[in-house]
Parts: C-alpha cells; sequence; structure tokens
C-alpha cells in the first residue's frame, strides 16, 4: 500500500483544490493522491498552526514533514519577514507544496527534499512538525531529537500529536533532549509539545 511518507511517482493522479483560512489569511490548496490528508487540512495542523502563529515567529522557521504546505505556508504568509523552509521526502508532496506557493502569492518560502534532517542545513529560530506517525516511532522519535541541533539558542520546537498516537511519550523525549517541554494546548485529543533550546 502506498504511504505519504514514501515516493511512488507512479500512482494515479486524483486532484482536489479548496479553500482554507489559515492564520488569518485566505488560502487556496491543491493535494493529490499519496500525500497526507488530501481533502482538508487536518486538524492537527490546524492546531499547531493556530499556537505558532499566535507567537509571530521571527528569523528561519523550518517544517519538517511539510506534505502539501498548510504549515509552512500559511506560516510565511502570515509573517512576510519569516524565512521558511520546508522539508519531505515525498516528491508529489513537494511539488504541490511549491504549487500552492504560487498559488498564493508566497515567495518566503524554500522546498528541500530532506529524510528528517540530511539535507537541512544551518540552524532556526523555530522548527515545527507534524510528525508523520505512520512512518513508525523512530522516525518520529529522530525529528523531535534532532531539531535539537537544528535550533539556535532560544530556538524553540513545536510538535502536534495525538494523544493516543504518542503525545506523552513524545513530550517525555523532548523533556529529556531539550531539559524542558511543556504542553501549550490540548485540542479535541491532540497534544501541541513545546520545547525550547536554553
Amino acid at each position: 500500500m502506498n504511504q505519504y511518507f514514501t515516493n511512488d511517482p507512479d500512482l494515479a493522479h486524483d486532484e482536489h483544490s479548496f479553500d482554507f483560512t489559515l492564520a488569518g489569511h485566505d488560502l487556496h490548496f491543491t493535494s493529490d493522491n499519496g500525500v497526507f490528508s488530501k481533502h482538508t487540512v487536518d486538524y492537527g495542523s490546524r492546531a499547531l498552526i493556530a499556537v505558532v502563529a499566535e507567537t509571530q515567529p521571527q528569523g528561519r522557521l523550518l517544517d519538517v514533514g511539510c506534505g502539501w504546505g498548510p504549515i509552512g505556508l500559511s506560516l510565511a504568509k502570515a509573517q512576510p519577514s519569516l524565512d521558511v523552509v520546508m522539508s519531505d521526502v515525498n516528491e508529489r508532496a513537494m511539488a504541490l507544496a511549491k504549487r500552492n506557493a504560487d498559488a498564493n502569492g508566497i515567495q518566503n518560502i524554500q522546498i528541500i527534499e530532506s529524510s528528517v534532517y540530511d539535507q537541512i542545513d544551518g540552524t532556526f529560530d523555530t522548527i515545527v512538525t507534524n510528525p508523520p506517525i505512520r512512518a513508525g516511532k523512530a522516525t518520529v522519535s529522530a525529528i523531535l531529537a534532532g531539531a535539537f541541533d537544528h535550533l539556535n539558542q532560544g530556538g524553540s520546537l513545536y510538535a502536534v500529536l495525538q494523544k493516543k498516537q504518542g503525545a506523552p511519550s513524545a513530550k517525555k523525549l523532548m523533556a529529556e533532549t531539550f531539559g524542558n517541554a511543556q504542553i501549550v494546548k490540548k485540542d479535541k485529543g491532540y497534544y501541541i509539545l513545546q520545547a525550547t533550546k536554553a
């Protein structure tokens, strides 16, 4: 079975376009088969965007596992001075993210093919992720723990996970890695977790 965290360029296309308001902006998106949450912006991503947008992030922001782009693009649109890097392993998702950036006139972004952090250069002030739970715990843990080395001092990691899909253990891992971790919001079973590089 094809999974959204794998590459399958031969998968049949079935594009779906829709409008959605995120971080105070009306955005137009196109998605397709073979990507996560094809038909709408999933609830976890919405909750994460709302929390991070309120912090008005500055500097450089990295969206790990960006999919077709709702998190990174909405934050880039809301903060035009923000330098946003978006990464994924799914070529179709990245192509859609680029199209969605163009469709919404978002230019302060860069989209990179990267498995976790293997192609990510430099450090960031904010890292956000709605991690690919189905890729397995090892991948999710690598995203959360690996964020530490890619954050500037004082930078924060924000992650969204459902309680039933491992949010408590993710919080524990973040606390062990960063020396701190908190649940900044609980929303319909989703936990928005945050840790800061002191």
